[in-house]
């Protein structure tokens, strides 16, 4: 069967109103008028390999899938996941700031949620700069990273970094928490085990609550998430 571009996949306004109700009720994310074209184009991905021609044949193809898998893969196409390392920096100095105060004072546990974790660089970024603050004082720290997409989860497990993505690293910390492989201008990097023990990554939705997870959190990261939901 011939393949099908992108801009050959007509997004009718009532299939775009199905889809935007269908995220919303199952995952709690709103999908605004004006999103059409970044709906069309994250799903002719799927379709292509469905060879379906039509939004609407996917859309029951979704529906029928009693395994809820192309449902998350529906998800997993159109949720949006920007992150990077040491992105605002200034959030990441203040961190230190009162984590050390919490050394001072007698901690012995932290526990910290990193809500929308995507592809593992905001908690690459927590776990190195509570290493860096804490060095050899007793305190154990757990990072729980969730985030809704599975996809983005399972590159954040590997932590296996392009050169590029990891430059924004300082030099002396990318050498002592990742392994280099490749030549310099053309190299990836992979995260330490050090790194990765402090962190549990799982998969979660945060519209839907009671939240399985346990009370006594120290610090909760829940940066560029709201906007995904509505009013």
């Amino acid at each position: 069967m011939d393949t099908v571009s992108t801009t050959a996949i007509t997004l009718k306004p009532r299939t775009f109103a199905k889809i935007c109700q269908l995220v919303l009720e199952r995952w709690g994310i709103s999908l605004n008028s004006g999103k059409e074209t970044l709906v069309r184009s994250r799903i002719a991905k799927r379709m292509r390999m469905l060879e379906l021609r039509d939004v609407e044949d996917y859309l029951v193809y979704v529906l029928e899938d009693r395994t809820g898998v192309e449902l998350q893969r529906l998800v997993d196409a159109i949720s949006t996941n920007t992150t990077s390392f040491y992105r605002e920096p200034d959030h990441f100095n203040f961190i230190r700031g009162v984590v050390d105060q919490w050394a001072r004072d007698g901690a012995r546990l932290l526990r910290i949620w990193s809500t929308a974790a995507s592809t593992g660089e905001e908690p690459y970024t927590l776990a190195i700069e509570l290493s860096e603050t804490l060095e050899s004082r007793p305190v154990e720290v757990r990072i729980l990273a969730t985030d809704i997409n599975t996809e983005v989860l399972k590159t954040a497990q590997r932590g296996v970094y392009p050169g590029q993505t990891v430059q924004p690293v300082p030099k002396e910390l990318r050498t002592r928490y990742f392994t280099r492989q490749g030549p310099e201008d053309d190299c990836v990097y992979t995260v330490n085990e050090r790194l990765k023990k402090m962190i549990l990554y799982r998969q979660f939705n945060l519209s839907r609550s009671p939240y399985p997870i346990k009370p006594d959190l120290d610090l909760i990261m829940c940066r560029n998430v709201m906007i995904y939901f509505g009013s």
